[in-house]
């Protein structure tokens, strides 16, 4: 994972609520997060925010068998659509010059990508043929989806690290022309809530990154926080709060 895919990444990632910190090479042990400072009501958007870590994201990608390349680390709700959030890493396609292109569809998913390393070629859009829509019980990374063949009206191009690509729902989307990898992020807004809220990737540990003061609380004009009550289990933290047992 290259440090490249933090400074660009980063802030698409804090449009998208979901943080990526800097540092360490393995995770860290679980540490619970601290619990909400009051209980949320049913379609209530969170009151605290999520953090994905680099260290994680790494442990993912380290660990995680082969197939499929893609990882839903996790996803989220968000109070009026959920949000998943993953990390894919596809080896060589082996494909010759002239070989037809496989794509995807997603019914109600779109998608955003943010290339991280390696290179390849995308394509996208056009006619779909050979469609092949997906049976049995819809996948954790993008809900209801299908495959085919890309066909007339398809637009190819090589994409590589720092690219950034968003991909409405029901376009195809395929990959070729990737001679060693292709790595990249995915953001995926899901209003139609078809993915499994609270999802997260069963090897993906969950950390609290080490909390520095909040600028401005407690000085001057702005309240101190409260001072936490014994037994409660914890005080919110100036990020916000999140539960002590996150949804799996």
């Amino acid at each position: 994972m290259k440090t490249k895919m933090f400074s660009a990444g980063a802030a698409l990632a804090a449009v998208l609520a979901c943080g990526v910190l800097t540092h360490a090479q393995t995770p860290a042990a679980q540490v619970p997060f601290p619990p909400p400072a009051t209980p949320l009501e049913a379609g209530a958007a969170p009151n605290y925010a999520f953090d994905i870590t680099k260290d994680e994201i790494d442990y993912v990608l380290k660990n995680a068998p082969a197939n499929p390349p893609d990882r839903q680390l996790r996803v989220i709700d968000m109070g009026k659509y959920n949000l998943g959030i993953g990390i894919i890493r596809r080896g060589p396609t082996n494909d010759k010059p002239g070989d037809p292109v496989p794509v995807l569809w997603h019914d109600y998913t779109p998608e955003i990508y943010y290339i991280t390393s390696g290179s390849g070629i995308l394509t996208t859009g056009g006619v779909i043929l050979n469609q092949r829509p997906g049976t049995g019980v819809p996948n954790t990374m993008n809900g209801p989806s299908g495959s085919g063949i890309a066909g007339p009206g398809a637009y190819s191009r090589r994409v590589s690290a720092g690219d950034i690509i968003v991909i409405p729902n029901k376009v195809a989307h395929g990959w070729s022309g990737v001679t060693d990898h292709i790595e990249y992020l995915s953001y995926r807004p899901d209003p139609d809530r078809v993915l499994p809220a609270g999802w997260v990737y069963p090897l993906l540990l969950r950390t609290t990154p080490t909390e520095v003061p909040t600028p401005g609380v407690g000085r001057g004009a702005a309240p101190a926080a409260a001072p936490a009550t014994p037994g409660a289990g914890g005080a919110a933290r100036g990020r916000g709060a999140a539960p002590a047992t996150t949804p799996r």
